[in-house]
């Protein structure tokens, strides 16, 4: 038995705009995916979730079969057990050139799924470490990325980034343009997540925006700008200037708001947290609801955002300096 943990994470810029080649720098924070992996002796894989944000469950199934398993649950939390857990499996069956091994894997996160925060590419970072070592085989922290991001690409039809699945696999902050990803420096930066207790579609709002690019050609603009907000915030990052950083963030949620992926409950969340006196906040993830993230090293914008209508859960939530931890 095997068992691996990855971090999920928070864009302080660029969502959106990295899908077009723009820059974005998300960072991995400690909240995390744990995936457990036993060698079984038959081809199937037997997948038990918990708190993916529903109730836990169990399926098995052959893992090359093209049904659905017949139990009661969200489609989402399906794609998430059988999409992302498949593609996860196949890399490793073609890493270690085991084609016929099955698995048992068990799924724990406390990254509400959906939300945001990167939650399928920490369960498909944590399933790749922890099969491949299942079989003897330890990859390198930039093939576990490579190969998480080969699996996101797939299951969301070609529309994932790099940068999720690097900075679950590295931790840390980092930069990622096009299949250019590196770490980068950050300051000790006093991360507060509201989260509004529902999730975006990320493709209908990945199409939202291309559709948009494609009607108006200042949609395209303000995703170029977009890009070069990201430009000034690494900059601000080196220099540790929060209040400034702030003040991009905030750009960069108008930005977003102007493309149509912000919600109400994301708004809502936003202002309480400036006017709390946070230094700035703005969605992360692909927006239509989950979660936003704010910088305020007091406790005034995690009090001010468990009072706001529309708003379930306030946390800090620390810079997670490591990627993918190996467990047991």
């Amino acid at each position: 038995m095997t068992l691996s943990s990855a971090p999920g994470k928070v864009y302080l810029f660029g969502e959106h705009a990295v899908v077009y080649g723009e820059p974005a720098v998300p960072c991995a924070i400690e909240r995390r995916a744990r995936v457990e992996v036993r060698r079984r002796d038959d081809d199937k894989l037997r997948v038990h979730a918990e708190d993916l944000s529903l109730d836990g469950f169990t399926v098995e199934y052959g893992g090359q079969t093209d049904d659905r398993p017949d139990v009661d649950v969200s489609e989402g939390l399906i794609d998430a057990a059988m999409g992302y857990v498949d593609g996860a499996i196949d890399q490793v069956r073609d890493a270690t050139g085991e084609d016929e091994v099955g698995f048992d894997v068990t799924i724990e996160s406390d990254i509400p799924l959906g939300a945001g925060l990167g939650s399928s590419a920490a369960v498909v970072v944590a399933a790749i470490d922890a099969a491949s070592r299942e079989l003897g085989v330890t990859l390198e922290r930039d093939e576990i990325a490579r190969r998480a991001f080969e699996t996101e690409y797939e299951v969301q039809d070609g529309q994932a980034s790099r940068a999720d699945t690097f900075c679950s696999a590295t931790g840390g902050a980092v930069r990622v343009e096009g299949d250019d990803c590196r770490s980068i420096e950050a300051p000790d930066l006093p991360i507060v997540v509201g989260f509004d207790g529902g999730a975006g579609d990320t493709g209908a709002l990945v199409a939202g925006v291309r559709a948009l690019r494609e009607e108006y050609e200042f949609a395209g603009d303000t995703v170029e700008a977009i890009g070069d907000v990201v430009r000034n915030g690494e900059d601000v990052l080196a220099t540790g200037d929060l209040e400034e950083l702030g003040r991009l963030m905030n750009f960069n949620h108008g930005l977003l708001s102007a493309l149509g992926v912000s919600s109400r409950s994301l708004d809502a969340m936003v202002w309480a947290a400036r006017d709390a006196g946070a230094y700035g906040a703005k969605l992360t993830g692909a927006g239509g609801g989950g979660c936003i993230v704010a910088l305020d090293p007091t406790d005034a914008t995690e009090t001010a955002l468990k009072f706001t209508p529309g708003c379930e859960d306030a946390f800090r939530a620390e810079l997670a300096e490591e990627g993918v931890k190996r467990l047991e």
